[in-house]
């Protein structure tokens, strides 16, 4: 019968063999991506990202190595019993670090191929572009973006600098998920990258406080100052984008179950709200226009009789402080944007009807066709497509057919420019 020492070491002894096997099959990244699919993305992205990755692993196969060491030098039962925590310790760190590897694998992944790699280069530039156009100013760098496919409604971000854990090396890029939902009019993607600059400028505490102070009623200033982690990327896909974008967002949230929901912590504004939010923006910069078919529609769909007691009274007086919200997220400068306000850094006035349309007509056909113009006006070129969705609905496929054209064009135009 062996002692209670040798039997503790050779449990721990088999344990760290075994992680040591599993180690061996997450330290390859093609067992997560295939190798077409890591060079499917712009060149520096896919070696930030593959360098990120590999540091995670490393350092967890150091941890590894330690534990083995560890074990080597234990002499007393109670070292050894100490190496078992790590062991358990260890078990944790391995199931996150699968997990962010799983993660970007399949962000990876979704590009299956060259014609939807083409597509989801292009998204990347866009989202870029987008919080460039913020962060330029502010002499802020821009991380780079990597826009991947998944299933269901709603667009989500993990930001670049998050850390799997503490003392992991940050992540280098912004992932945004995109569903295939909104894929030919991802304005959502411009609400995600918001996020991203919202974060990196310290704008939400600021806007918060804005709101808080700035509503005349408080319980609406006490409400949508609470949201103002989700407006304030509304407010900003709505300066890139237009009413492309408050049209897209009715079409997500746009479902009779949760129009009026008030789920307890959530930071989104009620959805019957954040549409009327929207239209008001685009009211408070374009005057007339299809938004209030929109938004008499939403109205006569969702009415306000059939909202429950408990929020109709929060939503009626927060539809008198419209206005007000819009002027203080767009119209109100801030020490997040260099004491600009959101509007001066990023003209909604450029995504307008008239300017749109001053656009197709100035380019002509070189607008989706010139590298210049699609480098230079991709953001607009969203923003016109998603703005025919909306006005011209009887002509939304060619102009889903139209946007792939041109997005694929300019994908390849960053692939290009990465090989050059």
């Amino acid at each position: 019968m062996i002692s209670q020492q040798d039997s503790i070491v050779f449990e721990l002894r088999g344990e760290i063999a075994h992680w040591q096997t599993a180690m061996v099959g997450l330290s390859d990244l093609e067992n997560f991506a295939a190798t077409s699919a890591w060079q499917s993305l712009e060149r520096y992205v896919g070696v930030a990202l593959r360098r990120h990755l590999t540091s995670l692993i490393g350092a967890t196969q150091l941890e590894l190595d330690a534990l083995q060491t560890d074990l080597r030098a234990a002499s007393t039962v109670d070292d050894l019993r100490r190496c078992h925590a790590r062991v358990t310790r260890f078990r944790r760190r391995f199931l996150q670090l699968e997990t962010v590897l799983s993660f970007y694998g399949n962000a990876v992944r979704s590009r299956t191929s060259a014609a939807l790699g083409e597509l989801l280069r292009a998204f990347d530039f866009l989202a870029a572009e987008s919080m460039r156009a913020a962060l330029r100013p502010l002499r802020l760098d821009t991380p780079p973006v990597l826009v991947y496919l998944d299933n269901g409604l709603g667009a989500s971000i993990l930001r670049a600098g998050w850390r799997a854990w503490e003392g992991g090396s940050p992540s280098p890029a912004a992932a945004i998920k995109l569903t295939r939902f909104n894929m030919m009019r991802p304005t959502s993607m411009l609400h995600e990258a918001g996020h991203q600059v919202a974060h990196l400028t310290g704008w939400n505490d600021e806007l918060t406080t804005a709101l808080r102070r700035g509503i005349a009623d408080p319980i609406v200033a006490e409400m949508w100052s609470g949201w103002a982690t989700e407006l304030g990327p509304d407010l900003l896909a709505f300066a890139h984008s237009g009413f492309g974008a408050v049209a897209a967002l009715h079409d997500v949230v746009n479902d009779v179950q949760r129009v009026f929901a008030l789920p307890l912590g959530d930071p989104h504004p009620i959805a019957y709200l954040r549409v009327l939010v929207g239209v008001e923006m685009c009211k408070r910069f374009y005057g007339t226009g299809p938004w209030d078919t929109l938004a008499q529609a939403w109205q006569v769909a969702y009415p306000l009789a059939a909202a429950p007691a408990a929020v109709r009274p929060l939503i009626e007086r927060s539809i008198e402080s419209l206005p007000r919200i819009v002027e203080i997220g767009l119209r109100t400068p801030m020490r997040a944007f260099a004491g600009k306000a959101l509007c001066d850094v990023v003209d909604p006035g450029r995504v307008s009807p008239a300017a749109l349309a001053d656009l197709e007509r100035t380019a002509g056909t070189a607008l989706t066709v010139s590298s210049h113009y699609l480098q230079s006006e991709g953001l607009r070129l969203l923003a016109l497509a998603s703005y025919n969705v909306a006005a011209k609905p009887e002509s939304a496929a060619a102009s889903a057919r139209d946007f792939e054209i041109w997005m694929r064009r300019l994908g390849t135009l960053t692939d290009a420019a990465q090989v050059a």
